[in-house]
């Protein structure tokens, strides 16, 4: 099932043209991996997907996709991007997911905190869950942002970055997470770690002003350079690896 159509999506900042005619399906079982270079679009991708930003072109949304008036969409944002100094707990914020069903003058029920507190516990911070967010680790809060983008239940989850900051375990951790949550919701994943996330998604989506959706988890150097995607391969172990050089012109390597 269709849940999202991009037609000729294009998005601007004060003259710049940071994506162009992107034309994108996401579908109900899709795992996505976004990459592509810094400045290239990744994240306006996902804020146009979201409706933060002012775009061109037509972006559907299927029925299934709403509860009433609220979009059912989970969004996992870069750490950098929240405020750390806003005073709530790690359980409020947990909660605040709920904000779009319930309202911002709902009050929570027993169950919907009993449910915020399961999954602090799942990600391994359920002690933290009183503790002003802005005490806790950049890898803890993480977590908490985690648990926040999926306790609505939504039918969309996007992850922008999300192992930055967070220890070896809880990023094994989390892969298995994302998995067992793709039985249920569409998943996207905007990451530069390209040798770990082809191992975990679906399918790849490169993202450089243009988009292009590649059909397997499998990608390599030449593919990237037919896709205008000068980014680096990095993998472990015995994988060798490879470093794309710029295109020249590409302006977007800086």
């Amino acid at each position: 099932m269709k849940l999202i159509e991009l037609h000729d999506v294009s998005v601007g900042y004060e003259g710049y043209e940071a994506l162009h005619a992107v034309n994108l399906t996401i579908d109900s079982t899709d795992f996505l991996g976004v990459i592509g270079p810094n400045g290239g679009g990744k994240t306006t991708l996902v804020k146009a997907i979201l409706g933060a930003v002012p775009y061109t072109g037509k972006i559907d949304y299927a029925p299934e996709l709403f509860d009433g008036r609220e979009r059912l969409i989970g969004y996992m944002p870069q750490i950098t991007e929240f405020d750390r100094a806003f005073p709530i707990s790690v359980e409020e914020v947990v909660l605040s997911g709920l904000q779009g069903r319930r309202g911002f003058r709902h009050r929570y029920t027993r169950s919907d905190r009993e449910k915020a507190l399961e999954l602090l516990a799942k990600t391994g911070i359920e002690e933290l869950s009183k503790r002003p967010i802005g005490e806790v680790s950049g890898g803890q809060m993480q977590r908490a942002l985690l648990c926040r983008a999926i306790i609505s239940d939504p039918k969309l989850l996007i992850l922008d970055e999300p192992t930055n900051f967070v220890d070896n375990r809880f990023e094994h951790e989390l892969y298995h997470t994302l998995r067992e949550l793709n039985e249920r919701m569409a998943i996207l994943v905007v990451s530069h770690d390209v040798g770990t996330i082809t191992r975990l998604v679906k399918e790849i989506v490169c993202v450089n002003r243009h988009v292009h959706r590649h059909h397997s988890n499998i990608i390599t150097a030449e593919q990237l350079e037919n896709y205008n995607c000068p980014i680096q391969i990095l993998t472990h172990g015995h994988v060798p690896h490879t470093v794309l050089a710029h295109h020249p012109g590409d302006g977007c390597c800086e």
